[in-house]
């Protein structure tokens, strides 16, 4: 294989298909990204088994072939590499030669034909959004995904529900709840979950712009079409909650309040909170105030802001992170609260519509 590309597409391409390579895979050639020249193009791919990116760049093949070279090794040498062009040179036992300018690398390839096959979805179910609508809706539901070492795998992942009407995502973790919708017609019901680790490498590819983003779901697997990157990850098995039984219509308490203004009391406040003390947050909801409060051995804290308050007053306190977190996903200069009692979870919905639903589970007070 012999070919020459364009420095600066080479170091995005390969930084972005890094991502997907195993840093300790059982199979050497999976610690390694998959090189392919043909025609007038490279294409470049990186997989764990579970999730793979791949992309195609220009290139000038004088001599097509394809090699696994070493993802860390690779990405290091391009990066650093002088001159506008690259130039890489393999032979028959997998030497490979790499050079920019006058400076020039000797490393050790793979055969490609250690490298295991990319699944691929046939017959898919395809969708497609903006890029700007699909990493809103990501965003604001990711943050609320269980951890991944937690026991129930399904909930390490992101419900996606295909509805007549609407795109719906679901992330759950126990403690919190996260939803997102966004009208669109489909021809197809259906849902699937797709692992967190997933979306978080879909999100460093999405922009904010209106340029497509295409979703093709298969049985097992999903992959995303993003601006010639191709993000194929499998779907996760399991029996996802049924959500609608803890979004619970009953409202006592209806609160407007500036977004900014409650983020940045919660935020405080909760300088004397730490990983080791983790003591509620307290919101005092009344008399056209929400007061904020926490206590713990490092200290006490209280602030106070102005917010519409409709309905009973109630105390509740919450663990500040997650309070926080659904705060700063909002996305919306003021938010409305809704509670239903101390021990029932809170509602943070948008001032107009329903685009977004975050639940909050509050902690019991001692009193």
């Amino acid at each position: 294989m012999i070919i020459v590309c364009d420095k600066v597409e080479l170091i995005e391409a390969v930084g972005n298909v890094q991502r997907a390579v195993s840093s300790k895979a059982s199979l050497p050639a999976l610690e390694g990204i998959l090189c392919r020249a043909q025609g007038n193009t490279l294409y470049l791919a990186g997989f764990d088994m579970e999730l793979g990116i791949s992309t195609t760049i220009p290139a000038t093949v004088k001599e097509p072939g394809e090699i696994v070279l070493s993802a860390r090794m690779f990405g290091d040498i391009v990066r650093k590499m002088p001159g506008d062009l690259i130039t890489i040179q393999t032979d028959d036992r997998y030497n490979t030669i790499i050079r920019g300018d006058v400076t020039e690398f000797a490393i050790m390839g793979m055969s490609a034909a250690d490298y295991p096959d990319i699944p691929k979805v046939e017959d898919g179910t395809a969708v497609t959004l903006s890029q700007t609508v699909i990493k809103s809706m990501i965003r604001q539901t990711i943050f609320a995904v269980a951890a991944p070492n937690d026991p129930r795998p399904i909930y390490t992942g992101t419900l996606f529900e295909l509805r007549p009407d609407e795109l719906r995502l679901v992330s759950v973790d126990g403690y919190r709840l996260a939803m997102r919708s966004e009208p669109m017609q489909n021809e197809e019901e259906m849902s699937f979950v797709v692992p967190g680790k997933t979306l978080q490498e879909i999100l460093k590819l999405l922009k904010d712009e209106e340029k497509p983003c295409s979703l093709v779901v298969g049985r097992r697997h999903i992959i995303f079409e993003i601006e010639g990157y191709a993000v194929i990850s499998r779907l996760l098995d399991g029996e996802f909650m049924t959500y609608d039984r803890i979004i619970t219509p009953e409202v006592s308490t209806t609160v407007s309040v500036n977004t900014r203004a409650f983020m940045d009391a919660v935020d405080r406040v909760s300088l004397v909170i730490n990983d080791r003390l983790k003591s509620p947050l307290v919101c005092d909801f009344r008399d056209g105030n929400i007061a904020v409060s926490c206590a713990t051995p490092l200290g006490s804290a209280n602030d106070c802001i102005p917010a519409a308050i409709d309905g009973k007053a109630e105390e509740m306190g919450f663990n500040s992170r997650f309070l926080l977190d659904a705060l700063k996903n909002s996305e919306s200069d003021e938010v409305t609260v809704q509670l239903a009692g101390a021990l029932k979870p809170m509602k943070i919905l948008p001032k107009e519509g329903n685009a977004f639903l975050f639940l909050v589970l509050p902690v019991r007070l001692k009193k």
